[in-house]
């Protein structure tokens, strides 16, 4: 798998991830925007919080349209080590919301592929800048 595929994956999350907590996606949506996650998935927050699968779920679920005018924008990526069966990057995440108000983080994502080829989010960290 070539680091284009999961460069392409952080972009498609995030493009969902904004629709959904904007509000622009229908909640069908809900669905595959969660299996995009391992049932391993966890996390920890900008601001230090640990969450796994199961807050990530309550907080998608919670938070459709949450977000008005939500806009997320990506760069930076880095390869930063990949192997066979997954892949550890990093990015630069701006969110901006219609107010203007938004803020910037640093992420490092930790990627597998599952029995089908597909790619999964495994763990993910977050820092604000």
């Amino acid at each position: 798998m070539s680091t284009s595929l999961y460069l392409q994956e952080v972009i498609d999350a995030h493009v969902e991830i904004e629709q959904w907590l904007s509000g622009t996606a229908p909640a069908e949506k809900l669905a595959p925007l969660l299996a995009r996650f391992s049932v391993q998935f966890s996390m920890v927050s900008p601001k230090g919080a640990q969450l796994g699968y199961g807050d990530l779920s309550v907080m998608f679920s919670g938070g459709h349209g949450s977000r008005p005018g939500l806009r997320i924008h990506i760069d930076g990526f880095q390869t930063l080590q990949e192997w066979e069966g997954g892949a550890v990057v990093s990015y630069r995440e701006k969110q901006v919301l219609e107010n203007g108000d938004g803020n910037v983080r640093h992420s490092t994502a930790v990627f597998t592929r599952d029995a089908e080829d597909a790619v999964k989010w495994v763990r993910l960290h977050e820092t604000f800048a």
